[in-house]
């Protein structure tokens, strides 16, 4: 069911015009449903069901979108809540069994102190270009969690962009190449109503999160990277449609998942701390 912020809750800042329109179109109810996005979703997936405590537990799920693992989530018997500040995603998420959703923003959670096992920020460092605005992030989940408590957060490394448009032959679009080449440089992927493939976002090198964790009080414990290697190989949509080869997928790339020099290679990264 859909839960309104109460009256007595902060408002949250306010989400730049380009990432709502971009995230109202609707894309993230099917892109990690199929295709080669499957990948993201599986392993995610596989990561985080070796990270979470059992079972029930109640988990806060910043950023969780349409609800896509929010629903997987619910179903192994946690209690989940989504906060997103887009209002399409609090709408569709909670309609999920056993999911609640409500509006809020990762920098000032509508949510009590130390009140959750777990929190996921599964989307939401992806937006957030400003240091001070991440760490902000994470500090709002190290207020949230219980001590003892996960919390799990994904970024998008520094050269997908750069891994992706090579692998598709976009690169060599010279205006493509420019705008890959600026984000490889800095990180910063800057709107440009040009380039509408993606909006305002923040590609991270997976280094600098662990220190952005412990900036926030968080205990860092380890670094997932999702997609390894498949999914810069031309077969994998293939590969995924097969249930022999797509678990050979899955164990071969959970086998390098957090191998320091490959981490940087994959498309997304997950990072793990605990509240001390």
């Amino acid at each position: 069911m859909t839960q309104s912020p109460s009256a007595t809750e902060t408002d949250p800042p306010p989400l730049p015009v380009e990432i709502l329109a971009y995230y109202e179109r609707g894309g993230e109810e099917v892109r990690l449903r199929q295709g080669a996005g499957r990948l993201e979703f599986w392993r995610t997936q596989d990561i985080l069901r070796r990270l979470l405590p059992s079972a029930p537990a109640r988990v806060l799920d910043v950023g969780g979108g349409t609800g896509i693992h929010a629903e997987w989530l619910a179903r192994d018997g946690y209690e989940v809540e989504v906060v997103d500040p887009v209002p399409m995603h609090v709408e569709w998420s909670g309609r999920l069994p056993g999911v609640t959703a409500r509006l809020g923003d990762a920098r000032a959670l509508p949510a009590e102190n130390a009140t959750y096992d777990v929190v996921l920020l599964l989307g939401p460092l992806y937006h957030l270009p400003e240091r001070p605005d991440r760490v902000g992030a994470l500090t709002e989940a190290y207020r949230a969690v219980r001590p003892g408590g996960v919390v799990v957060a994904a970024t998008i490394n520094r050269f997908a962009g750069l891994n992706d448009t090579l692998r598709q032959g976009n690169y060599f679009i010279p205006e493509r190449r420019t705008r890959v080449d600026e984000v490889s440089a800095d990180g910063r992927h800057r709107y440009s109503s040009a380039d509408p493939h993606f909006t305002t976002a923040y590609f991270a090198d997976p280094a600098e999160v662990p220190v952005e964790f412990t900036e926030a009080g968080l205990a860092y414990e380890g670094q997932y990277g999702v997609e390894g290697v498949a999914w810069l190989m031309g077969g994998v949509e293939e590969w995924l449609d097969e249930p022999e080869r797509r678990e050979a997928v899955l164990a071969a790339t959970r086998r390098i998942e957090s191998e320091p020099s490959l981490l940087g290679a994959s498309g997304h990264v997950l990072t793990a701390g605990r509240r001390p």
